[in-house]
């Protein structure tokens, strides 16, 4: 009866009858480094068995196994399961364990089972590999039911069939994984596809005669959404609240933040707030929201009075609207009494500006990522200008609307040659006769 391997050692290949006793550089194979080669790292390692039998000893397995490449499959053995679990070491790739053997704590009739699923639950990250009679086919089957990758029977057993069962059942496990770790990842990144889609705003103009349209790219890759946000809403009174606004950052943290500034100005809003009183409570909001003092928010917030011909403004460090008319150029608003970003200066104040926009018009709120983009391979950057005369040039060609949002971030994108670094949030306001 084979004693025992203890834990803290790698199994040479030689204690199997595998392999020669020294390497040819005549270094001991008990003296090589151990790696660490689960089922899903197998590549450059030779593979390793341990064997759960009660009597390996009086076993039919022949000591030659082989791997794919040729290499000897090294085998330990167990007489027990607590004998098993000693030997489970990293670089254990397969286990075959004998469905005779009884469960711990269990007897005979109450699961034949019991033994093997001690081993799923003991070695998840390992393929099993199921040893019975030939006769017990019933058995055999249930135990791949239940989890092991396949089944062999003992009096059939020979060096070859065991070797390829070994390796079949490796490349299965490994499989199995990576296919369980792919839909894990799929489901994962549709719930956070369903949670930021959710997160965006739907914006509130039941009874306005105003048009809406909004454009959001994010600047982390295959994120749905950033550190910018936007919002608007249609108070009882008539008055079309619109507001816009840019944490700074680019991260999952930045984005929940700004969600929750956009969630509170709604609140707050629809709770008739508006100008200073409104954007100091926000401030109240990011400076306990926020996971560090250095963070900040920018925001424009816009009031439509309920004619549609005026607006009050206010600016917290954020870039002035863009105002446009029928023949006459577009233009970005007053921006003279521009208040500092949220969070910088506790008891800050921020004025609210009187704006007229006449009969018919269409203001355009956004976020600095559309005009920081480079123009071209050097550092130059598009900046307020550049998109001014971009805008009034697409707006000379008659878009309007989703095209023109869509015709100015796709611009400044292919200006900057690729894909911009910052969140890019543009929404867009119309009033037509």
């Amino acid at each position: 009866m084979p004693v025992p391997i203890p834990r803290q050692r790698a199994i040479p290949a030689v204690e199997s009858g595998q392999a020669q006793a020294a390497s040819p550089g005549g270094t001991s194979t008990e003296e090589a480094p151990r790696k660490e080669a689960t089922v899903e790292n197998t590549a450059h390692t030779n593979l390793t068995l341990l064997l759960i039998e009660d009597d390996p000893g009086g076993s039919a397995i022949v000591p030659e196994l082989l791997d794919s490449a040729g290499k000897p499959i090294r085998v330990r053995t167990a007489r027990n399961l607590t004998e098993a679990e000693r030997l489970l070491t990293d670089d254990v790739h397969c286990i075959l364990v004998d469905l005779a053997l009884p469960a711990p704590g269990r007897t005979d009739d109450e699961d034949e089972l019991g033994v093997l699923k001690h081993v799923l639950e003991l070695a998840p990250r390992h393929a099993v590999l199921a040893l019975t009679a030939s006769g017990d086919t019933e058995r055999a089957a249930e135990a791949v039911r239940v989890g092991a990758q396949d089944y062999l029977f003992r009096d059939e057993l020979d060096g070859r069939l065991l070797s390829r069962a070994i390796r079949y059942a490796v490349e299965r496990k490994r499989s199995d994984t990576a296919e369980r770790r792919l839909a894990e990842g799929r489901m994962r990144a549709q719930e956070n596809r369903r949670l930021e889609r959710g997160l965006l705003p739907t914006p509130l103009l039941e009874g306005s005669s105003l048009r809406f349209a909004a454009r959001y790219r994010p600047g982390r890759s295959r994120a749905l959404l950033g550190g910018d946000f936007y919002d608007v809403v249609r108070t009882a009174d008539g008055t079309v609240h619109a507001m816009i606004g840019d944490v700074c950052g680019h991260g999952p943290d930045e984005a929940a933040l700004g969600v929750e500034l956009r969630i509170a100005w709604r609140a707050l809003t629809l709770a008739g707030l508006c100008g200073d009183q409104l954007l100091g409570t926000l401030q109240q909001v990011l400076e306990h929201e926020r996971a560090d003092d250095e963070i900040f928010a920018t925001l424009c917030t816009v009031d439509i009075a309920p004619d549609g011909r005026r607006a009050g403004l206010c600016l917290a460090g954020h870039p002035s609207p863009l105002l446009a008319r029928p023949g006459r150029a577009a233009r970005l608003l007053p921006y003279d009494n521009n208040g500092p970003a949220l969070g910088l200066l506790p008891g800050a104040r921020w004025p609210r500006m009187q704006v007229e926009l006449g009969p018919e018009w269409s203001l355009m709120l956004y976020t600095d990522g559309l005009i920081e983009g480079r123009v071209g391979d050097g550092r130059e950057r598009l900046g307020q200008d550049g998109m001014v005369s971009m805008v009034r040039r697409q707006l000379s060609e008659g878009l309007r609307g989703e095209a023109l949002l869509r015709a100015a971030v796709n611009e400044v994108r292919d200006l900057n040659g690729g894909e911009l670094a910052d969140d890019v949030a543009v929404l867009l306001l119309d009033r037509t006769l």
